[in-house]
């Protein structure tokens, strides 16, 4: 409740990322809240946001039950409503902008859902993103897919190594620090709508 005010006042991005909203009261009324202090971005999976929004109960925890796609609608009201870049983490990752920008990321690994804090680890490179691009005037949008982007890559790179979330963990570390621009961008495909 005082990090984002905090960082609005000194003009520094943030991002939201509304962990288990929608099926944890305490979790949905603080996220709801935080809406009021315009995060530069929300991140979550389908059911997070849309129960950010109120248009669901959420997933199971942190587990999504919905698609990226079924939440599309919901991220762009809540984009238009908020000012915030709104990204939905699933098999496609959908960005959008209150501009109405849309972009779609798709790249990853089934076994990303199977390792613990993938998700929340991805909120925090979408702030490192927002941190590098907003002092060197980069578009916003764009960091945050580059964020999404970093992450599928990751991923499709580590399952061609690996069979299981144990060994693919080590791996998708291993592919995050090692990734070049060229190999991320060979590794996954982003789509403007």
């Amino acid at each position: 409740r005082l990090a984002a005010p905090a960082a609005v006042a000194a003009g520094h991005p943030w991002v939201l990322d509304p962990v288990a909203v929608g099926g944890l009261p305490v979790r949905t009324a603080l996220a709801r809240d935080l809406l009021a202090d315009r995060p530069t971005a929300i991140r979550g999976n389908a059911s997070e946001i849309l129960g950010l929004a109120g248009a669901s109960t959420g997933g199971r925890g942190v587990d999504a039950t919905d698609d990226a796609e079924s939440a599309l609608d919901t991220a762009c009201t809540l984009a238009d409503t908020t000012g915030a870049i709104v990204a939905v983490s699933g098999p496609v990752d959908v960005i959008v902008s209150p501009d109405g920008r849309v972009t779609r990321v798709t790249g990853g690994s089934p076994l990303m859902p199977l390792v613990i804090g993938t998700g929340c680890s991805l909120g925090a490179v979408v702030a490192a993103c927002l941190g590098a691009a907003r002092p060197a005037g980069l578009d916003e949008h764009d960091a945050v897919v580059s964020a999404h982007a970093l992450f599928a890559a990751a991923g499709s790179l580590a399952a061609t190594q690996t069979a299981g979330p144990g060994s693919f963990r080590t791996a998708w570390l291993d592919a995050l620090h090692t990734l070049t621009p060229e190999a991320t961008l060979a590794a996954v495909d982003i789509a403007e709508a």
